[in-house]
């Protein structure tokens, strides 16, 4: 813990299921679609994470999606234990996908915390690839 009681820990996460729909598409090359994932956390961060995502398609081909260029945005009900406190909160995520790598920047909602992590406040940032998917989180507990 640092001075000023905030809290820095890390994670790995992998999608164990991920829904996507397109639900307006007004060019073959852009599309946006509503997503459900279910995410699993092991490390500093352990649990599952459930999503439900926006994301706006800047470009998109259907014979390589991992070619695409795309903003989006959603929330993230995390339930686990944070360095070993158990509860839930949920996380307000944005960020961008191009060149094969998600980034994304992530904030707590003020009072989404519970049990453990009640009052809980905190930022933190996420990169995902092909091969790995890190996130960093730093927070404080009243």
């Amino acid at each position: 813990m640092s001075s000023t009681g905030r809290v820095r820990v890390t994670a790995t996460f992998m999608p164990k299921s991920w829904d996507e729909k397109t639900y307006a598409q007004d060019s073959p090359g852009t599309k946006i679609t509503r997503s459900s994932v279910v995410y699993q956390y092991t490390g500093e961060m352990e649990g599952e994470g459930s999503a439900e995502c926006l994301m706006f398609y800047s470009s998109y081909d259907e014979q390589d999606p991992h070619r695409a260029a795309a903003e989006y945005i959603g929330l993230i009900r995390f339930t686990g234990t944070l360095n070993g406190k158990g509860g839930d909160f949920v996380l307000e995520e944005k960020g961008a996908y191009g060149g094969g790598t998600a980034r994304s920047s992530l904030r707590i909602l003020p009072g989404s915390g519970t049990k453990a992590l009640a009052g809980i406040s905190g930022t933190g940032t996420t990169l995902a690839t092909a091969k790995t998917c890190q996130v960093e989180l730093e927070y404080v507990l009243p």
